[in-house]
């Protein structure tokens, strides 16, 4: 598990953060957030390109890469308040599925046994299993909810004839009990896909998920509320799935399977940033970045915002509770999100 640097590219950190080697714990003592890359796209089904998704996240901003990233509305700086670090990319051979991954779940798992919360940059959506996998080894297996952002379930029984693709890696993440069904919260599903079979399978699972018409319905602040209730109930802490596609592909045209009718950028941003301050995060994944389908970079630009509005909000949520403890760790909703200004931690 020495520190392979990029597999694509040249052995750049996120945003110039500190490097990190996992097989040196020594490199990455008292580390607060580990950047991981996971560079597959060997379980797409349509479009490739994902496994240059990581470095893409890591490059694209027009400031300079200075281990500092101040946040306007929130006051803090996550990259200054949080020792964040880089593992580099895990060695992942798009021909050798089931090695990649664990190699990808040993990496995550050891980045949590070191104190460290994984954000692992994918990829495509294969990578959810063995980074939820990872962080459930070691938090407590069934002990951690999933809040998945996808226009897509990604429960499929199988995917040309595999049980490794990114059409099925939360059917697995249930099946092995790693993540229960019923703290499965998904997030913006809309289009034609999955058939009748698989959402009475997911139905049986007690999933629950969000569909874009129900959100256009009720609100996206309502929906998140709702899930929130479901991922703090009986679970110890709730991993992030995010994958780019939940966004109308009018603002994220790079990726792999595109689907008209999502969310805008600024409600994508605005909800992992809400799940940040009010939830106990123990992991998240940003998947499904896919450069050679981009344009001018918007869809690596809004990946590598969702991981500072992320660390941000993390970030905001540890200055208020070290400020006061006694405070409960969950309030109804985030001064930030009533339009009252900059939230005071």
């Amino acid at each position: 598990m020495t520190r392979l640097g990029g597999m694509y590219g040249p052995d750049a950190t996120f945003l110039g953060v500190e490097r990190a080697d996992l097989a040196d714990p020594a490199s990455w003592a008292g580390t607060d957030i580990m950047i991981i890359g996971a560079p597959f796209d060997g379980g797409t089904s349509h479009r490739p390109g994902a496994r240059f998704g990581p470095q893409a996240i890591r490059f694209t901003d027009y400031l300079p890469h200075d281990g500092s990233r101040p946040h306007l509305a929130l006051g803090v700086d996550p990259l200054l308040e949080l020792k964040v670090a880089d593992a580099g990319d895990v060695e992942m051979l798009s021909g050798d599925t089931e090695q990649s991954l664990r190699r990808l779940e040993e990496a995550v798992h050891r980045a949590c046994h070191g104190g460290a919360l994984p954000v692992i940059l994918g990829g495509d959506h294969t990578i959810a299993l063995p980074d939820a996998s990872g962080v459930a080894r070691h938090v407590g297996w069934g002990r951690i909810s999933m809040i998945h952002f996808d226009a897509h379930a990604d429960t499929g029984d199988t995917q040309f004839g595999s049980l490794y693709g990114h059409g099925t890696p939360m059917r697995r993440l249930i099946e092995s009990g790693a993540v229960r069904g019923d703290r499965f919260l998904q997030v913006g599903l809309r289009g034609y896909w999955p058939e009748p079979k698989t959402l009475a399978w997911m139905a049986q699972q007690r999933m629950r998920s969000f569909e874009m018409t129900e959100i256009v319905a009720r609100g996206l602040d309502d929906c998140l509320t709702e899930a929130f209730e479901v991922a703090t109930d009986e679970c110890d802490g709730v991993f992030l799935s995010v994958d780019v596609d939940v966004v109308d592909p009018g603002m994220a045209p790079g990726t792999g399977t595109p689907e008209p009718g999502g969310f805008t950028g600024r409600q994508l941003l605005d909800a992992v940033r809400r799940i940040a301050m009010e939830l106990p995060l123990v992991g998240m994944d940003v998947v499904e970045v896919a450069p050679p389908f981009d344009h001018a970079e918007v869809t690596a630009f809004l990946a590598n915002r969702v991981i500072l509005e992320v660390l941000s909000g993390i970030a905001w949520r540890r200055r208020r509770t070290a400020a006061d403890p006694a405070r409960p760790a969950r309030e109804p909703a985030s001064p930030l999100l009533e339009g009252r200004g900059p939230a005071a931690p």
